[in-house]
């Protein structure tokens, strides 16, 4: 990499969150998922950074926080800064990952397989 191309790869992240280096929530996780609202009564996104438009575009199926800044080759801290600004304008909805359906579970199941490991 030359020497130009690791201060553009420093200066557009410090740009696009506009100095910014922490979000202004402190919910946003990993694993936080967003999804696109869409809203007729929303303003249209001509105003938006292109990657705020990139998270819009994606997250017309939710995603996981970690999924979009790989999607987009982001740092996770600039995508959670970028998600936190969609949020602040009523663009994305973001909620914790649902957990998994513990009724299916058959722990008994479980059970025997760990300790037929632990008999290993």
């Amino acid at each position: 990499m030359e020497p130009d191309d690791a201060e553009q790869t420093l200066i557009r992240p410090y740009t696009i969150t506009r100095g910014r280096t922490v979000p202004e929530r402190d919910d946003l996780t990993l694993i936080t998922m967003v999804a696109t609202v869409d809203d007729d009564e929303l303003p249209a996104a001509g105003r938006l950074e292109p990657e705020h438009r990139a998270i819009l575009d994606r997250c017309r199926t939710p995603a996981a926080l970690a999924e979009i800044a790989a999607t987009l080759d982001l740092p996770v801290s600039v995508t959670k800064i970028l998600i936190d600004d969609l949020i602040s304008l009523g663009r994305v909805k973001v909620r914790a990952p649902r957990p998994a359906d513990q009724g299916g579970l058959n722990t008994t199941l479980l059970q025997a397989v760990r300790d037929g490991l632990q008999r290993l």
